[in-house]
């Protein structure tokens, strides 16, 4: 698919062919605003007629896609009908407040993790298998405060609701959250992108998946926590 993408994309004249329609887009919180938003924004920097409807949702690729050209999830999916494509990877981390560390001190390794309070996602809701098995990487910790929005859990961290499992690329910015165990708990997740054949014959689906891929080359390390 990549392929069909770049050699389509190489027939657009970004100079004299306006672009211009609605791209919909499903896709994870943190993907939605650390790569969706800011793709779309230099998009329109050329094609001001080009407009983005995402949802935000964290979920395994739809066998039906009614309402979207694109969609963007966590693990390889197993789709019919359908192109998918490997994005990037990001990495998750623990992360705790400075509050939180003071009143019930520092974990020193994976052991010191139980009965330690988790904030991620709730385990019953959840349905991507990628995410469910980041759990096995912090053993025995227990929930605190568990939400299906990734920012929630950002926010619920730096409150000092317990130690957050939480993608690196939005925790590091935070300059009141601590890396913790940084060593041992390192977790690497994909992201793919879901597109229906017809949707690749738009022109500006194909235009706003090279804007995609262009953010993404641009915070490539940052989503592996290596800038």
């Amino acid at each position: 698919m990549a392929e069909g993408v770049e050699k389509a994309m190489r027939g657009l004249d970004s100079e004299s062919a306006a672009l211009g329609g609605v791209v919909r887009l499903s896709a994870t919180d943190g993907f939605s605003g650390f790569i969706a938003a800011p793709a779309i924004v230099a998009l329109r920097g050329q094609h001001p007629g080009v407009s983005l409807e995402m949802v935000a949702a964290t979920r395994r690729a739809a066998q039906q896609r009614v309402g979207v050209d694109l969609e963007v999830v966590v693990g390889k999916p197993h789709v019919h009908r359908a192109e998918a494509t490997h994005l990037a990877d990001y990495a998750l981390g623990l992360y705790a407040s400075p509050a939180y560390l003071a009143a019930h001190g520092a974990p020193r390794s994976l052991s010191d993790l139980a009965g330690r309070s988790l904030v991620y996602f709730i385990e019953s809701m959840l349905q991507v298998d990628a995410l469910d098995e980041a759990r096995r990487a912090v053993p025995g910790m227990v929930d605190a405060v568990s939400s299906t929005n990734v920012y929630v859990h950002i926010d619920a961290t730096r409150a000092g609701a317990g130690i957050g499992l939480l993608p690196v690329f939005l925790a590091g910015p935070h300059s009141d959250l601590v890396r913790v165990l940084p060593d041992e708990v390192e977790v690497r997740l994909p992201y793919w992108l879901v597109t229906h054949p017809e949707a690749l014959r738009q022109p500006v689906v194909l235009a706003y998946i090279s804007a995609m891929r262009g953010r993404i080359e641009q915070v490539r390390e940052d989503l592996l926590g290596l800038s």
